[in-house]
């Protein structure tokens, strides 16, 4: 089979009014960019847009229907594996709100096909780049990824990020059914993950604004799974040898 280059996976949940605009700056990006939509049986009509575009842009959208919320992470490893299965060279995460600023895909690639093993779309590599955030979330933001470096020994800034791109061999070399936790844990345990078995990490300066449209799907028990998550994460590190399965799917 032929590799095909770039895959961006994009986990909705009622996220009509955000998915027709976010399918359309993807598509208008320069590098020929594709989609794939995994999404949790929402009740709006989120895939019905999907499919829709799948017409309009051929061959470069996809979609993978779940019945019903299954956690963020489950999404993501979903897609990792259908992209892994269809070949693509750089494979990444996104959220579908605009919270992420889909022209940064490009630098985040350009990271990725210079070297880095995992390119991460960083908010606090330089300074605190948060736009409409109230205190009190940056305030929880940031001290998180200061509590998850302290626990675990990562050297990352922003540990909680989920804008990245991975390289195929570096998610190959992952045993991916055992990762988990399924919220924002997720974004946590991938990324220890990835520095364990000794890849190179490289974090990228972004701009993060809060969506505008749509409803935030975080919530007190995602940021708890998060916080005593982290910490069993680590203890169980501690007697888990950590190696690369090298595993073609």
């Amino acid at each position: 089979m032929a590799i095909k280059e770039k895959l961006v996976i994009i986990p909705t949940y009622n996220e009509k009014e955000n998915i027709e605009k976010m399918i359309n700056k993807v598509m208008s990006l320069v590098g020929d960019f594709n989609l794939l939509v995994v999404d949790d049986g929402s009740p709006d009509g989120t895939a019905q847009i999907v499919k829709d575009h799948q017409a309009i842009f051929p061959g470069r959208i996809h979609i993978l229907e779940r019945a019903g919320k299954q956690g963020l992470g489950t999404a993501y490893i979903a897609g990792f594996k259908w992209a892994l299965e269809h070949n693509y060279e750089y494979i990444f995460e996104m959220d579908a709100d605009f919270s992420h600023n889909p022209e940064d895909l490009i630098q985040l690639y350009e990271a990725c096909a210079n070297g880095a093993d995992l390119a991460i779309g960083s908010r606090y590599i330089k300074g605190v780049n948060v736009v409409n955030w109230p205190i009190g979330r940056v305030l929880m933001s940031y001290f998180a990824s200061k509590y998850v470096r302290i626990v675990t020994g990562m050297k990352i800034m922003d540990t909680t990020a989920g804008f990245k791109c991975y390289k195929a061999n570096t998610l190959r070399s992952i045993n991916l059914d055992k990762i988990k936790l399924i919220g924002y844990g997720f974004q946590i345990e991938m990324k220890f993950t990835v520095w364990k078995l000794g890849f190179n990490i490289v974090e990228v300066p972004i701009i993060f604004t809060d969506r505008k449209l749509g409803s935030s799907k975080m919530s007190g028990g995602i940021f708890n799974e998060a916080l005593w998550g982290v910490a069993l994460m680590k203890i169980k590190s501690w007697f888990s040898s950590y190696k690369k399965v090298h595993v073609r799917v």
